[in-house]
């Protein structure tokens, strides 16, 4: 399955960069985010609760980041399992381009199921992927928002 998708931020590239590698900003960003720990400069555990279809699962997986270009591009790889409601893996090449003072950023994500989440179906799974996906970059907008205008 492969998802693409893009936002316009109001922040310069350089603070969505650092923001991107913050875990309380991203904890606070993440649909269904019960725990979210930094375990290297390039990798992430998290704990997600998410309800897909008639399927609720707590995953636990990893993210790794790889290919960084700061403060433009980097490919973020990760996987989880779900336990009996199966797994997720799959990468995402996110990009932040100068969009005014702001920034636009773009990402192109594949990714690939397994067990009773791969049995939904394509559609099911498509319009939720896409979903989470702009809950995320909505709350990632609102979190960035926040702590610049404490911060300045």
């Amino acid at each position: 399955m492969e998802l693409t998708g893009s936002h316009s931020l109001s922040q310069p590239p350089e603070t969505v960069w650092r923001a991107l590698f913050e875990p309380e900003v991203l904890a606070r960003a993440i649909p269904g985010c019960e725990a979210l720990e930094k375990t290297s400069d390039d990798a992430f555990t998290a704990t997600v609760k998410l309800k897909i279809g008639p399927v609720s699962a707590r995953f636990k997986g990893e993210v790794e980041l790889a290919d960084k270009e700061p403060p433009f591009a980097c490919t973020l790889s990760g996987k989880g399992s779900g336990g009996i409601a199966g797994f997720a893996k799959g990468a995402a090449r996110v990009t932040l381009a100068p969009e005014g003072e702001g920034t636009l950023l773009t990402y192109t994500a594949e990714a690939l199921l397994g067990g009773k989440l791969a049995a939904l179906g394509s559609r099911l799974i498509q319009a939720t992927a896409a979903k989470l996906a702009d809950e995320f970059f909505t709350r990632f907008a609102e979190v960035l928002n926040e702590t610049t205008t404490t911060t300045d």
